[in-house]
């Protein structure tokens, strides 16, 4: 039998009652928990979500990687970091700009060089 429910972020979910469709030994983990709606208030908010998504896709390539580890004791300007990275200067851009969306890192300018260093979010990754 099927019921609406609420969901942990306002969204009517349809939800397969308890009474044969579920396990017996998971429906009584389920009641130990406070049932299904104890466990939707578990998930944390959508916008948590979205914000540890933005930091685990920033995290998941090797270069956003290899440019967290070179900020790691140091600030440095993007003429550094290509140097290591050796890429073109409009793919270095687009990594740091997702590392800047998921608040890794930061940009400063001074004068006409931007230096890139770690948050202190960013240094809790590595």
């Amino acid at each position: 039998m099927d019921c609406a429910e609420t969901s942990c972020c306002g969204k009517i979910r349809r939800v397969k009652k308890a009474g044969g469709t579920i396990p017996d030994l998971i429906e009584k983990e389920l009641e130990k928990v406070g049932g299904f709606g104890a466990l939707a208030a578990r998930i944390p908010t959508e916008q948590d979500l979205l914000e540890k998504s933005r930091i685990y896709h920033a995290l998941s390539d090797p270069l956003r990687l290899t440019i967290l580890h070179l900020l790691k004791d140091q600030p440095l300007c993007v003429c550094v970091l290509n140097r290591f990275l050796d890429i073109a200067d409009s793919k270095l851009s687009y990594h740091l700009a997702i590392l800047k969306e998921s608040r890794l890192i930061e940009g400063e300018y001074h004068g006409n060089w931007i230096i890139y260093s770690l948050t202190s979010q960013g240094k809790s990754f590595l």
